[in-house]
């Protein structure tokens, strides 16, 4: 090859790589990245991150995320790729003052990591600080440091980020005008993260903090660019059932994850729902609430859709009469509303790509009206939520919706599901549960916890022997159901423990076509057979022992009658005319959550010896009528166009 070529392939492959990069050239070439250390009133210094536009022809607004995941990449030479974010880069065109920083404790910041920090409403010194105290610290050293700002600050974030986006808002500094905790973190003991209902999600809590996974949560002693390192090395198997299994009781667990991660060992030091929990509750942070707030979720999250919720009902109930403290539910799964083209999850499709309509239409415009004037959201619904089934968005002056009504749905012998009660004198459904065989969460083989676990189809558990399935008779109308699924099951054990993981499920029809829904990918190459196709809406799980109270736990009698009710957790769906609505009723799930020995004992420290099988009854007489709450909506609300 003669040097004219080599000079011509050269000058196309450079043209090339600035067509395909001309946002990243924009962005270098609009912003001035600095990086400080940020006083705190404490003296602990946070590592922060500042990227600043260079335009002086106005004053720019700030938009802050505080993270425990890192600010990086860190140098104020490098970059962050926001020119790969269809999401950040509205904000960067629109001249935001971007603020990413390290947590107290975590990678280049100053100070101990802890996690989810209590809040702290009434400090008395500068001495007692918390997340709240620290944004407020942050916000005030940009405000009189970064020039050329209009003194305005929103935040946002994701998941952790989340949590930390509802400390600012309650941290209330006057500059902070507009907050959007998405998927916060809230409650790990109740319902997001690491535990629901007091049941242990054994397989993220290993993953999150463990070295095999994430390697989360490791002690570091002192402020670095890079994650702490660890001595374990990976899982030996590619198969998280056969892993967990095989490594047996938690107290097994714990010797694999070490004695390094300190929250670990303080899990498992309070397995109750004790004072320490309490003051973890991120909702205790939601009283005079200053800023417009946001509230995003997922139908579909499988880590914090429980914060989400009642984050924003938390919000609602502390403070009446707030003009802007609105909730957006679409149907993603752990933060995919801030995707590119989001338009199904696993099998499940939705029509739309709905996460660019959520952007476009929900978060960019909130953002941009507070923070620099712009636009009309004065038509923002009070709840805008997108249901599923129907695939459309709707709009809701509250929620739930003043127009649903909670409707009993019974089960009844021979595996039915009606709303009439159960007429027989006796009568239930008997499986054994047997710790060994645990039921598994998915049908298929993976290492890592999957998202679409959420919507997969359930046909594997309902074959399975120690799995109850009732289902109703094909729908003669749309069911469409918005609020809380609550779940009323009386039940005898032969043991004094067990675990009750209960499944609402759409049946769609045998001979569902292709053609007939969006719920079809047609465009996949490797399609799905939808024809009776049972896609989980929503499942949760009780642990027994809590029935009465998460603070204090009660064996079962063994063979006694009890009733067992919880909330199953709110829901957006349609169930399609020709569709059947069914629940499973099983004792185990795993390894999303740890196994149950079914004996009342400390399960944290149980040994191999504790664990046994137990026989569970699920009754559906006239006496003990089982059902399963649904909030159904008769009147469908604002179709968004």
């Amino acid at each position: 090859m003669n040097k004219s070529i080599l000079v011509l392939a050269f000058c196309f492959l450079l043209n090339l790589a600035h067509a395909q990069n001309n946002d990243s050239i924009w962005v270098v070439s609009n912003y001035t990245k600095i990086e400080r250390q940020i006083p705190m009133r404490d003296g602990i210094r946070l590592f922060t991150t500042i990227y600043i536009p260079k335009d002086t022809t106005e004053k720019h607004p700030f938009l802050m995320t505080r993270t425990p995941y890192s600010c990086n990449p860190y140098g104020e030479d490098k970059f962050s790729a926001f020119w790969k974010s269809h999401l950040m880069m509205p904000y960067l065109r629109e001249g935001y003052i971007l603020v990413t920083q390290d947590v107290r404790g975590a990678w280049m910041s100053e100070g101990e990591y802890m996690d989810i920090r209590p809040f702290i409403a009434d400090k008395k010194s500068t001495k007692e600080t918390d997340e709240a105290s620290d944004s407020y610290d942050t916000v005030d050293w940009l405000l009189k440091n970064i020039p050329n700002n209009n003194g305005k600050v929103g935040v946002f974030g994701v998941s952790y980020p989340g949590f930390y986006s509802t400390m600012a808002a309650a941290s209330n500094h006057p500059a902070i005008v507009a907050v959007s905790p998405q998927a916060p973190v809230t409650n790990w003991f109740i319902g997001d993260d690491a535990h629901h209902n007091g049941a242990f999600f054994l397989m993220d809590n290993f993953n999150f903090y463990s070295a095999m996974g994430f390697g989360f949560g490791l002690p570091r002693p002192q402020p670095m660019n890079s994650k702490a390192k660890s001595k374990a090395s990976g899982f030996p198997v590619n198969d998280n059932y056969k892993f967990y299994l095989e490594a047996g009781t938690l107290s097994n667990i714990a010797k694999v994850v070490g004695d390094s991660v300190h929250f670990w060992k303080q899990m498992y030091d309070h397995p109750n729902y004790d004072e320490w929990w309490k003051v973890r509750d991120a909702r205790n942070a939601t009283k005079n609430l200053a800023p417009a707030m946001l509230w995003v979720g997922g139908l579909f999250d499988a880590e914090d859709n429980w914060g989400t919720w009642h984050s924003y009902q938390s919000a609602e109930s502390n403070n009446p009469g707030k003009a802007f403290n609105k909730i957006v539910i679409g149907p993603w799964s752990h933060g995919q509303w801030q995707g590119n083209n989001v338009t199904q999850l696993g099998n499940i499709c939705f029509g739309s790509n709905t996460a660019a309509w959520y952007q476009q239409n929900i978060e960019f415009p909130f953002f941009n009206y507070y923070l620099k004037n712009k636009g009309d959201i004065s038509q923002m619904a009070e709840a805008t939520i997108f249901v599923s089934g129907e695939n459309a968005w709707r709009n809701f002056k509250q929620w739930p919706p003043a127009e649903k009504e909670d409707k009993s749905l019974f089960l009844q012998p021979n595996g039915g599901l009606d709303w009439k009660q159960p007429i027989a004198k006796s009568g239930s459904t008997e499986y054994i549960s047997d710790p060994a065989k645990p039921v598994p969460y998915t049908e298929d083989v993976h290492l890592w916890r999957t998202t679409s676990y959420m919507t997969d189809d359930q046909r594997f558990a309902e074959r399975r022997t120690d799995v109850v399935t009732f289902k109703t008779e094909e729908l003669t109308e749309d069911l469409t159901v918005t609020g809380v699924i609550k779940a009323n099951l009386f039940t005898s054990i032969s043991t004094t423990d067990a675990d009750f993981v209960v499944k609402v499920i759409d049946v769609f029809p045998d001979k569902f076509s292709y053609n007939d829904s969006v719920y079809a990918d047609k465009s996949s190459q490797k399609r799905y057979p939808m024809g009776a196709y049972e896609m989980l809406v929503k499942g949760e799980i009780m642990r027994g022992r809590y029935r009465n109270s998460f603070e204090q736990p009660e064996p079962f009698v063994p063979n006694k009658v009890e009733l067992v009710g919880f909330n199953i957790g709110d829901v957006a769906h349609t169930f399609k005319k020709g569709h059947r609505v069914m629940v499973q009723i099983q004792s185990s799930w795993f390894p999303l959550v740890d196994r149950n020995p079914q004996k009342f004992v400390n399960i944290y420290t149980a040994t191999e010896n504790d664990f046994q099988k137990a026989t569970i009854h699920i009754y559906h007489d006239k006496k003990h009528p089982s059902s399963i709450i649904l909030p159904v909506l008769h009147s469908p609300g604002v179709t968004e166009k």
